[in-house]
């Protein structure tokens, strides 16, 4: 089944400017992401849908295929859809958000087996299980639940499921009872080509989670586990941490 990675990169960034762009290991986060997403043993493909011409250049030096999309596109989901209707000869498009330069090419493959083995479900998605009380309480952590098939119930930034009296317990549990979302998804190219006509669910509009109009659309979910999962770039302190892990890696390697 022909599949095409996307990667959305948008040039403006509220915690950290401009951070695609930033290059202190010789590559920029932008290029370090599409050298992980080529990782992928399934993907047909990757295109760079890009906001801004810096952008467009960047990911030409080093050998990208580039699409521009709107700049005014409301997410990273919307640029995809604007590669899915350009690109008939695709069937899955997975959406691998430009900040991550350290994805793994497997979990890139585990979205696009769980589409290809689900035959109804419209979107597959990631998670990994949750071991401390912070990140379960954090509300940038989002969550989700999943139903005995692995498809999603739903997503949350509280605590869910919740525990009626509280024991550390269930952070140990196997399997594991709270599970963080991930942010890399896989969809049907026919469902990006319907995703301009659903309105943004009131669902969506409480929590903020755009994949809560999916689910309220009555579109199916499907939720893979990963043992774990690397950080993306959202603040300065989470560079210098990448910066840190590259160079050890770089080290390891000569040694």
């Amino acid at each position: 089944m022909p599949s095409e990675i996307v990667i959305p990169a948008r040039l403006a960034s509220t915690r950290l400017p401009e951070k695609l762009l930033l290059a202190e290991t010789g590559k920029s986060v932008l290029e370090h992401t599409f050298l992980a997403a080529k990782k992928s043993k399934l993907a047909s493909g990757i295109t760079i849908a890009v906001d801004h011409e810096r952008l467009a250049q960047l990911a030409h030096s080093f050998g990208a295929n580039v699409q521009r999309t709107d700049p005014d596109a409301a997410s990273g989901t919307d640029r995809v859809a604007e590669v899915a209707r350009s690109r008939p000869d695709v069937d899955l498009l997975i959406n691998v958000q430009g900040d991550e330069p350290e994805i793994s090419g497997e979990s890139i493959d585990t979205v696009i087996r769980l589409l290809d083995t689900n035959p109804t479900a419209d979107v597959a998605t990631l998670a990994t299980p949750i071991r401390n009380r912070h990140d379960l309480e954090d509300p940038a952590c989002v969550k989700v639940v999943r139903a005995f098939d692995g498809s999603a119930l739903y997503f949350s930034r509280s605590v869910i499921p919740h525990p009626r009296a509280w024991d550390e317990k269930w952070l140990n549990s196997d399997p594991a009872q709270f599970l963080q979302h991930l942010g890399i998804y896989a969809y049907r190219r026919s469902f990006l080509l319907e995703l301009s006509t659903l309105a943004i669910s009131p669902l969506e509009q409480i929590e903020k989670l755009e994949q809560l109009r999916f689910l309220q659309s009555g579109k199916r979910i499907m939720i893979g586990i990963v043992p774990r999962s690397p950080r993306g770039i959202d603040t300065r302190e989470d560079y210098d941490a990448f910066l840190k892990r590259y160079r050890q890696m770089q080290a390891d390697t000569i040694a």
